[in-house]
């Protein structure tokens, strides 16, 4: 079975979000392909079987599979589009969130996904005492985004992932007006086994249409200000939906030896 390495939301090896990506003839046991997330210890690692109706589409994480990530969907689509199907500009993916379809456009690939519904909700103690500054606001979806006063303080934060635990939403990110960007952000993942996702394209299904609201824009330019570091470029479509688009790179391609039953 082939093994991808590759890195997504930007132009170059070793920075933005790495992912391993999966090309399998068949579905092995959940657990095996727990093992090998496990194994590979990246934020996630994609599974790809080529069904009837098309392509479906896996994602665990070190923890647990989860139902919707960006940044492994854009390296899935890099590699169907440039090792499986080269002639193909766009490819669509069945999965846990419905059909994901991902085009092609020049050096960028543009996923279309679900926008979350948020709602407003108190900040709290907890929230500042977990991140270490206090949110300016707080609004709740599938993930918790805090909105901080400054892109130095979301640069700068170190926070603690015992207390992020016991605070809403499935990931917790911080985000704030950018200086280069329209938004700066951080996302955080302790509920997942990940301590801090470099770049979590799902987050901004959240992060973007916030301040799109906030800025009065239809498309916004997010960075993503982890140690490695990515640009998602974002624009809100029709019938809740995002679409987020990326470019990715190739950090290498191995053979699993050992066997997923």
């Amino acid at each position: 079975m082939k093994q991808y390495i590759v890195d997504a939301f930007t132009d170059r090896p070793f920075s933005g979000n790495p992912a391993a990506v999966c090309v399998m003839d068949r579905w092995p046991e959940d657990t095996s392909m727990m093992m090998l997330a496990m194994e590979n210890n990246l934020s996630e690692t994609a599974f790809l079987v080529k069904e009837e109706q098309g392509w479906h589409l896996r994602w665990f994480t070190p923890g647990t599979e989860v139902e919707l990530c960006g940044h492994a969907t854009l390296a899935s689509a890099f590699v169907i589009l440039n090792y499986y199907e080269p002639e193909s500009s766009e490819v669509s993916f069945h999965t846990m969130s419905g059909i994901l379809n991902v085009r092609r456009n020049g050096n960028l690939y543009e996923m279309n996904f679900p926008v979350y519904e948020l709602k407003e909700i108190p900040v709290t103690d907890a929230m500042e005492e977990a991140f270490g500054y206090r949110p300016l606001k707080a609004v709740l979806g599938l993930d918790l985004v805090c909105v901080f006063d400054s892109e130095e303080q979301v640069r700068n934060m170190r926070p603690d992932a015992d207390k992020l635990l016991k605070i809403e939403g499935r990931i917790q990110n911080a985000t704030a007006r950018g200086t280069e960007a329209d938004c700066v952000s951080r996302s955080f993942a302790p509920k997942l086994a990940i301590y801090e996702d470099p770049v979590c394209g799902s987050a901004h299904c959240a992060i973007v249409p916030w301040w799109a609201k906030q800025l009065n824009k239809e498309s916004i330019h997010a960075y993503q200000a982890s140690k490695r570091g990515g640009h998602l470029y974002c624009e809100l479509a029709e019938d809740h939906r995002i679409r987020i688009s990326g470019e990715a790179a190739l950090v290498g391609i191995t053979e699993i030896a050992a066997e997923l039953v």
